[in-house]
């Protein structure tokens, strides 16, 4: 299974080719392709790379999907005895990307995801669904 881990938003993803990730926030509008350059780590079936700390030319291809919002986070704080509530919540904003394509160190072809347009309009309906049911 081919692999890399990859650094955005001050977190670390693992992907693959095809997967569908939820990450922090990017500028830019839905449908624009761009590449993550911090790669720590990609593996195939025969060789795994690791980086100190980053890959050098290893890059992780991957298309915006969507713009959209996490589940809501309640925070709520009390003082015992003292009558004192306070109930607030949260919605993270959130970027859905698709990984395409994983290079590895000198620019090498890993894995490519499977270019159908009908996976990626289910993807991008189920995405649309499970975000418009929890309304």
């Amino acid at each position: 299974m081919t692999f890399a881990v990859i650094k955005t938003g001050g977190k670390q993803y693992k992907v693959s080719a095809n997967d569908t990730i939820r990450i922090e926030k990017l500028d830019d509008k839905a449908g624009k392709k761009f590449e993550f350059k911090e790669v720590l780590l990609t593996t195939d079936n025969t060789t795994t790379e690791i980086g100190s700390p980053m890959i050098d030319g290893a890059y992780v291809e991957a298309e915006l999907l969507k713009q959209a919002r996490n589940d809501k986070v309640i925070i709520f704080k009390k003082r015992r005895r003292q009558n004192s509530r306070r109930k607030r919540g949260h919605r993270q904003h959130v970027s859905i990307v698709k990984i395409l394509k994983i290079y590895g160190k000198s620019g090498k072809l890993l894995a490519e995801a499977k270019n159908t347009n009908t996976e990626t309009k289910t993807l991008e309906k189920k995405v649309e669904n499970k975000t418009t049911a929890k309304k």
